[in-house]
């Protein structure tokens, strides 16, 4: 799905608004009205969702993608930002795997090697991310320098338990980060044998507790989900929209699942009227997405987000 540029002036122009806001009344960004430290902060949010094994670039053969994307070019777009931003968090949304000869020759490990010298904060899981199994991906997530996050999903009596984590707090320059990641349904859309007693629990009950506990109990300023949901459905199947809905303490939704290309983040707002952000930038890397935020005392301030081409 395309969005069109329409989209992102709504974004900025919100942004504007928001900051307005902000100044009048910090506690309708804020959530809460908590103290954000006692001076402005810049973080930037990278992120990407269903690479899909894409190591290399697209061949030059002429098609739509041709020449985008590579792991190569993503390092030195993530490296020019890092060297001009002091602060920084780079979340993957899932489907790491399968896609490229890569998954079927490695099962994921240059992957997550990949992932590693890029420096990746954190990620969650797709439902490629099973294709190998729960040893493989117990194999292979065991090699990663970063956390694999997933409330959503029971490992009790498998391989995983254990391995993975509900959610993290990040700490950049006294702002508290909270990231937790959730997963789409197994049933009918992976093999039974790849996910064996995993369960499945309800993502709008469990994003609930976990924004809930991030906010109150771990007092982060800013909560982000990882979701591979997908973005936006014909029917009733929970996505990041009816997420953003549904719940409260939810800052920014980081999806995945459904290849959607978004120019710019778009606004849903929660069950307290306040905006979630929601953003995806399609799949196979061929896009980095960026956000940008200010945080002033009391208060956080959007800055810009986009989409940035890989190429």
């Amino acid at each position: 799905m395309d969005v069109s540029a329409s989209n992102r002036r709504q974004f900025l122009k919100l942004f504007g608004t928001a900051a307005v806001i902000g100044s009048v009344a910090p506690d309708v960004l804020a959530h809460s009205g908590r103290s954000i430290g006692r001076k402005t902060t810049s973080l930037t949010i990278l992120h990407t969702n269903d690479v899909h094994s894409r190591l290399d670039p697209f061949p030059m053969d002429g098609s739509r993608n041709a020449g985008k994307g590579g792991v190569a070019r993503r390092a030195t777009l993530i490296r020019k930002i890092r060297q001009e931003q002091a602060n920084v968090l780079l979340f993957d949304a899932g489907d790491i795997f399968q896609g490229t000869p890569y998954f079927n020759l490695y099962k994921g490990e240059p992957e997550i090697l990949a992932m590693n010298q890029l420096g990746y904060d954190a990620g969650t899981i797709g439902n490629h991310d099973f294709d190998g199994g729960l040893d493989n991906m117990v194999t292979q997530f065991g090699k990663a320098s970063f956390p694999i996050l997933i409330a959503n999903y029971d490992f009790k009596n498998t391989a995983m338990d254990g391995r993975s984590k509900p959610y993290k707090v990040f700490y950049k320059d006294g702002i508290r980060v909270g990231v937790f990641g959730l997963g789409i349904k197994p049933e009918g859309l992976i093999p039974r044998s790849a996910y064996l007693e995993t369960k499945y629990l309800d993502p709008v009950e469990i994003a609930n507790n976990t924004a809930t506990q991030l906010r109150a109990k771990e007092k982060c300023d800013y909560v982000i989900c990882l979701s591979h949901l997908g973005f936006k459905y014909n029917d009733s199947t929970v996505s990041d929209n009816v997420l953003a809905a549904q719940t409260r303490n939810i800052d920014l939704i980081i999806g995945g699942h459904t290849h959607t290309f978004l120019d710019a983040p778009v606004a849903i707002n929660n069950r307290d009227g306040q905006p979630v952000w929601i953003n995806q930038v399609g799949f196979a890397g061929i896009n980095l997405g960026r956000i940008d935020l200010t945080f002033e005392p009391g208060k956080a301030v959007y800055s810009s987000g986009k989409s940035v081409e890989v190429s």
